[in-house]
């Protein structure tokens, strides 16, 4: 997501060119694609400030990805919901789409378990046949001779009920795929677990750009209010006969360049409003305010080897990535273990005869050892498909560990950079309110023009778009920080505040 704010050039003499970026990538997504969001702003140069662009602005974070969409079973009501974060969070874990399709892979696991397993259990079943045939005899081949004259026999009834069992004794390969899907089921409930951790990060990062939005808005709107006494300051001061028409004009040309960025403001924050409420499942007509602004909160202390320690400990995507390299070790121990003998035991028993009345009880029982000799190359096939896949799930594991460091790492960066930024931040803005106030000051004393005030106003404009983003990127790498090391569900409310 894209925030850029350009201004009109009044007095290209006076031109600058403030301009700053903030990434807010949502990271490790990497199993649901690209999650990211951008914000920036240039606020530059100029004496009249332009609307920000609604459509760069406003895309929505991570357009693509299931967990940019959600399931709506809530009904609209009437009334203005007050949304926290917490609420957001926890219907987000409720009607997310990425969660709900994850908890659907969930079952596909336990249902390739189940039949890896009946491959070992018995297998009963039961059937009843009753058939009345006529055969012809000489189709068989026998002459008239020995038949007596007869060609055909029948018609007669033939009557079969029957219960037939089988049980595997030992299926090593069996057996190994069996332990395999184990590991798969206890990956696919990890992967869920870890579904839960991004849906926090991304129902909270909607959430945190809908309260940026929203400060935006109160910005522009204390900026417009600005601008407009200073617009009737000059025209007052103009019927007076103190100033010229030249300070009218660019009072004016000023304030109505703060009445676009406010309109644009306005619709940035409806449209984020409508993207958090797609993520979290809210009805998208159901009007709703947000209920926490998130004010600036410093991280709770915390050290960078102590919580990389806790991460490869809780990281439920790691734990996944473990499992999966055990399951294709036992994948590959099963592909090998197809060329040993396989000892299965079948049996049956039931009534035959020719009718149900005159039937006798028959039985059979047998066991059969099948000793693979060669079959073409197939067992050979698998385990070559077997190593490969194992190499791939270790290289994906050795990934992780890296990502895992590398994303607790650039979240302690972030969190300590945003807090410096925030700090440089706050006190930009008071400077540059003061420098509006003496601006304004200097203008209503007549020993200056307002071209003073409308750069004192572009400044404090520069100022606030530059904590408000400060601000944003400090909470979100709160956020990430504590979706690297795993336990963002538990911690989200702690690090963040909140209601």
């Amino acid at each position: 997501m894209s925030f850029v704010a350009s201004d009109h050039e009044v007095q290209p003499r006076h031109r600058t060119r403030p301009s700053f970026v903030l990434a807010t990538g949502l990271c490790c997504l990497t199993l649901l694609g690209a999650v990211g969001a951008q914000t920036s702003a240039d606020l530059g140069g100029g004496l009249a400030a332009a609307p920000v662009s609604s459509s760069a602005q406003s895309q929505a974070p991570g357009t693509g990805s299931p967990y940019s969409g959600s399931v709506v079973e809530l009904k609209v009501t009437g009334d203005v919901l007050p949304l926290t974060i917490k609420d957001a969070i926890q219907m987000g874990l409720k009607y997310n789409l990425g969660l709900i399709l994850s908890a659907e892979g969930n079952e596909q696991a336990r249902g390739a378990r189940i039949r890896a397993l009946s491959e070992l259990l018995p297998n009963f079943s039961a059937h009843i046949n009753y058939a009345v045939q006529q055969v012809s005899l000489a189709q068989f081949g026998f002459p008239a001779t020995l038949t007596g004259g007869k060609e055909v026999i029948g018609p007669f009834a033939y009557f079969d009920a029957r219960a037939v069992g089988s049980q595997t004794v030992f299926d090593y390969s069996a057996l190994e795929k069996l332990r395999a899907s184990n590991e798969n089921v206890k990956s696919a409930r990890l992967d869920y677990q870890n579904s839960r951790d991004l849906v926090v990060l991304v129902s909270g990062a909607s959430y945190l750009q809908s309260v940026a939005a929203s400060a935006r808005v109160d910005a522009a709107q204390a900026e417009l209010t600005t601008a407009t006494t200073v617009y009737n300051q000059a025209v007052d001061m103009k019927t007076a006969g103190v100033v010229p028409a030249i300070e009218v004009l660019r009072a004016q040309v000023q304030m109505q360049a703060f009445q676009q960025r406010l309109l644009a403001a306005k619709n940035d924050f409806e449209r984020s409003k409508l993207t958090l409420a797609r993520v979290i499942g809210l009805p998208t007509a159901q009007p709703f305010s947000l209920a926490d602004k998130i004010p600036y909160a410093p991280l709770p202390p915390v050290t960078f080897d102590e919580e990389l320690k806790h991460a490869y400990e809780s990281r439920s995507d790691y734990k996944a990535a473990q499992a999966r390299v055990v399951a294709a070790e036992l994948t590959r121990r099963a592909a090998a273990a197809e060329h040993l003998p396989t000892l299965k035991v079948n049996a049956d028993y039931g009534d035959i005869g020719p009718r149900p009345d005159k039937s006798n009880g028959t039985f059979t029982t047998f066991a059969g050892l099948n000793i693979p000799i060669y079959q073409g190359g197939h067992t050979h096939g698998e385990v070559v498909e077997a190593d490969a896949a194992l190499k791939q799930r270790r290289s994906e594991l050795e990934n992780l560990r890296g990502q895992i460091e590398y994303d607790l790492r650039t979240a302690f960066l972030d969190v300590q950079t945003a807090a410096d930024e925030i700090n440089v931040a706050t006190s930009s803005l008071e400077l540059a309110h003061e420098q509006l106030r003496q601006s304004q000051d200097r203008f209503a004393a007549g020993v200056a023009d307002n071209l003073e005030v409308v750069q004192a106003q572009q400044s404090v404009a520069v100022a606030d778009e530059n904590y408000i983003s400060s601000l944003y990127a400090h909470n979100y790498a709160k956020l990430s920080l504590v979706r690297a090391v795993g336990v963002a569900e538990t911690a989200v409310m702690n690090f963040l505040g909140g209601k």
